[in-house]
């Protein structure tokens, strides 16, 4: 199994560093010609959602990589990534890849001192730690989408078919289960 990690800006780093404690290879996808690489997953990281779309259509990433998870391919985004999957941002009329049936609000705990850090409850995997950075909150899911946390009333971890997306920074603790319930995923598709 490779997973690719979006690498144009952001926490990536972070995401191949819990990849590397699973044993699960991984690559970097920062111009066009990377995605000639085979995987079998891919990780959008935490960072500046504008930013971060900006740059995948400047550097001619936005059409294949969006082909690749209407296509199925197993993605998973954090934060930043949250905002990038969304089909609706509430508070933002932009839309960036849009494939994910949840509507999002960003910077939704307010700016960086409104970063916090708590443990709940992830379906199927139990009490984890919880690390907020600026980030946003899901307000709806929709279609096949279904809230996997939630914490103060709020979705912050959902999944819609290959896609699962959650609004705090897994890649930040030392527990592995999210990536771990990532890679179950992407072996129960194969």
């Amino acid at each position: 199994m490779r997973i690719a990690v979006l690498a144009v800006q952001g926490a990536f780093i972070e995401h191949r560093k819990m990849l590397d404690m699973l044993n699960v290879s991984s690559i970097e996808i920062r111009q066009k010609k990377d995605l000639s690489y085979s995987f079998d997953g891919l990780i959008i990281p935490g960072g500046e959602s504008t930013v971060q779309s900006k740059l995948i259509k400047e550097l001619e990433l936005y059409d294949e990589l969006k082909n690749y998870i209407v296509s199925g391919l197993p993605v998973f985004g954090t934060c930043a990534g949250l905002l990038l999957l969304a089909k609706e941002i509430k508070n933002d009329n932009r839309v960036h890849l849009a494939t994910m049936n949840i509507s999002a609000v960003r910077n939704a705990y307010g700016r960086q001192l409104g970063s916090f850090y708590t443990e709940g409850d992830f379906a199927g995997i139990g009490k984890i730690p919880m690390t907020f950075i600026r980030a946003p909150y899901i307000a709806e899911v929709n279609g096949n989408a279904k809230a996997l946390a939630i914490v103060d009333n709020h979705i912050v971890a959902a999944l819609e078919d290959n896609q699962l997306v959650t609004s705090f920074h897994p890649e930040l603790n030392n527990d592995l289960s999210v990536h771990k319930f990532f890679i179950d995923m992407i072996s129960n598709k194969t």
